[in-house]
């Protein structure tokens, strides 16, 4: 059922192959007859997520893709600076009046392409200088290469935050980078078996095919980074995904089956973040290294924003206890809790696709509760025409007294004087305007005046206006709903999210 819910996470087969045709599309524009950039053999592939299989369905449907590409050269002009070498590349993009109209404002180290918005991708393109050496090592398997070979395949890039880059000729001097050197330190981790050998090329430079079969590792941290993005909405500063990929790269142990893998993963996650004296700070900090640069600590913004540190270990230890909880359900509570982990959509997916919705109980319905309670006369009712034609669906959370964060349910039970934290997702197309309705109800509410039931417009700074916050100060049954408006039309209307408040 993991692994099933992990494929419906899955970008599809349809984006994968339109990602694939629009950047092939741009490399065949960049090295064609004429360009000024061909005598230097430029080509496109792609890197991140994209490259190794770990990419994921935005939590919003409705949000873009966003695909990291490499413009790959051999060479550059002897007088050209970063600066010269990456106008270059927007240079011959800008050559096409399509390509043109589509060029985002130049960022500091890519050229951005925004395809149209039904499409719902853009593409970053890092132009970058190969190594010497760097196409010859491509045949070679990853383990066989000691690390002076594997910084042979690092890239040197442009970034103009940097002092050298509109003067310094030498690329040495330039930033070094080396996706395709992770990427394929990660399909070594990821091997199954150790009988198996690949060559970097396989695992770098793949046939513009759709793999619908993926490794244990793959589908492992696809799951770990939905369960991130339920628990932390639009949080920027949420675990971010190049953390989450190298521990479990690390703590994978080549299991075959993805809950056993899933289950090892999280234990031995936080014993491969390291503790290292930094001279330049006078103080040991945390540190996960880029295992094909040890210079490089992906940690390295902790130590200024020590939110993310916290964020990062209350994530990890809230994944421990739902999938432990998870992995001892029957069929029947894993559907329900798996809801509340990666959403009713994906969940509901893998259901159909294993062909056991008969075997769950529960089956698609929402609980029922009293009618007396849902139909609370200060409950307000919409005022704009509701005609449902998308989906919205709210997950939720609490801290508790030790700051710990407890997923909702709509059967647990949240203690009084708490924050509560609502994420909705839709599929709705953007623009779009999210409104909140909350109602509390029972004796201690009615006595302190606190009978809330109103529906306004949202007014929490999270993605899009779909995160809400709110506070357990009355002992009762309480909900929330979401609401989707477009044109003036409720277009998606959520489920009550009921929230029982106890002592």
């Amino acid at each position: 059922m993991l692994e099933q819910i992990a494929a419906a996470l899955d970008i599809t087969e349809a984006q994968y192959q339109t990602v694939v045709d629009r950047y092939t599309a741009v490399a065949k524009h960049l090295s064609k007859e004429g360009s000024s950039l061909s005598p230097y053999n430029p080509d496109i592939k792609p890197q991140g997520s994209f490259l190794i299989g770990t990419m994921i369905r935005p939590l919003i449907e409705d949000d873009e893709l966003d695909v990291d590409l490499v413009c790959r050269l051999s060479g550059k002009g002897a007088a050209w600076a970063q600066w010269h070498l990456k106008h270059a590349v927007g240079g011959q993009l800008k050559a096409d009046e399509i390509y043109k109209r589509m060029l985002d404002e130049e960022g500091n180290r890519c050229w951005t392409l925004v395809y149209a918005e039904s499409a719902k991708f853009h593409m970053d393109i890092l132009p970058a200088i190969v190594g010497t050496g760097h196409y010859t090592l491509l045949e070679s398997s990853f383990a066989s290469l000691d690390q002076s070979q594997v910084d042979q395949l690092a890239l040197r890039i442009t970034d103009k935050r940097l002092g050298n880059y509109t003067s310094d000729t030498n690329t040495t001097n330039w930033l070094k980078s080396n996706p395709f050197g992770y990427a394929a330190w990660f399909k070594e981790r990821s091997r199954v078996s150790l009988l198996e050998s690949r060559s970097i090329r396989a695992s770098v430079e793949p046939l513009p095919v759709y793999e619908k079969r993926k490794e244990p590792l793959q589908r492992v941290v696809q799951l770990l980074k939905r369960h991130r993005d339920i628990m932390y909405g639009g949080d920027p500063c949420k675990p971010i995904s190049i953390i989450i990929t190298t521990l479990a790269a690390r703590a994978y142990n080549r299991e075959a089956d993805v809950a056993l893998a899933l289950s090892n993963v999280l234990q031995r996650m936080e014993s491969f973040i390291e503790e290292r004296y930094s001279p330049a700070l006078d103080r040991y900090i945390k540190w996960v290294g880029n295992p094909v640069n040890p210079e490089e600590n992906f940690a390295d913004r902790w130590f200024l924003e020590s939110e993310r540190e916290k964020n990062f270990y209350e994530w990890l230890e809230k994944a421990k206890e739902d999938f432990a909880l998870l992995l001892s359900c029957n069929l029947t509570e894993a559907y329900r809790y798996s809801k509340e982990l990666f959403g009713t959509r994906s969940v509901n997916e893998a259901v159909e696709e294993l062909g056991v919705k008969n075997l769950i109980t529960e089956r698609y319905q929402q609980p029922s509760y009293l009618l007396a309670v849902i139909n609370a006369a200060h409950r307000q009712q919409p005022q704009w025409p509701v005609v449902i034609r998308y989906k919205v669906e709210i997950h939720g959370h609490y801290k508790n007294s030790k700051g710990k964060r407890v997923t909702l349910t709509g059967n647990n039970i949240v203690p009084k004087y708490c924050d509560i934290f609502f994420v909705a997702s839709t599929n709705v197309p953007k623009p779009f305007d999210v409104y909140w309705q909350i109602v509390n109800t029972g004796e201690e509410a009615e006595k302190n005046k606190g009978l809330r039931g109103g529906i306004y417009h949202s007014r929490t700074l999270g993605k899009g206006g779909l995160n809400q916050k709110e506070y357990s100060s009355y002992k009762g049954t309480h909900w929330a709903e979401c609401f989707i408006v477009k044109n003036g039309v409720c277009v998606a209307r959520s489920y009550e999210f009921i929230v029982n408040i106890g002592e």
